[in-house]
């Protein structure tokens, strides 16, 4: 399958940003120090998710991203959609020329797995998973660790 860290990424960022919806705006910055990604990368994936009218963005002291609408409202494959990500498990991309220019053998079979990845992910949304215990769990951790770190650099 083809879903790259662009598309992964992408999900965990909005998922952190659904889980913290309730304390307002969320700055990429603290995204960044949860998630382990790098700020630049977030700015890019953010860029295309307000473009897509996924998210909102706040300036202005306290400001960061909100997700435009409930996260019930949003599920997974439109997030992987805005960052251009395909979910594709073809060899050709989709384009048929698996197979000296044309399709091979068991072309339709990964095309149909890959419509059927795509309509789950469809089945899936933000709001779904920060109801899930195990993220509930992950994310207490990953606060809990941000918090401590925070606490640690304040003393030096």
């Amino acid at each position: 399958m083809r879903l790259t860290t662009k598309g992964r990424y992408a999900v965990t960022a909005m998922l952190d940003l659904a889980i913290h919806a309730e304390q307002g705006p969320v700055s990429l910055c603290d995204i960044s120090g949860r998630q382990g990604i790098s700020l630049s990368y977030l700015e890019q994936l953010f860029s295309k998710l307000r473009r897509n009218e996924l998210v909102n963005s706040v300036r202005g002291p306290g400001g960061g991203y909100r997700l435009s609408r409930p996260g019930s409202d949003i599920n997974v494959a439109q997030v992987v959609d805005a960052v251009s990500e395909s979910i594709d498990i073809t060899r050709c991309e989709g384009e048929g020329n698996c197979q000296k220019g044309e399709s091979c053998l068991t072309h339709q079979l990964w095309c149909d797995l890959s419509a059927q990845i795509h309509s789950f992910l469809e089945d899936i949304s933000l709001q779904g998973l920060v109801e899930r215990q195990e993220v509930k769990d992950i994310s207490e951790r990953q606060d809990n660790y941000q918090k401590n770190r925070i606490e640690v650099v304040d003393e030096l």
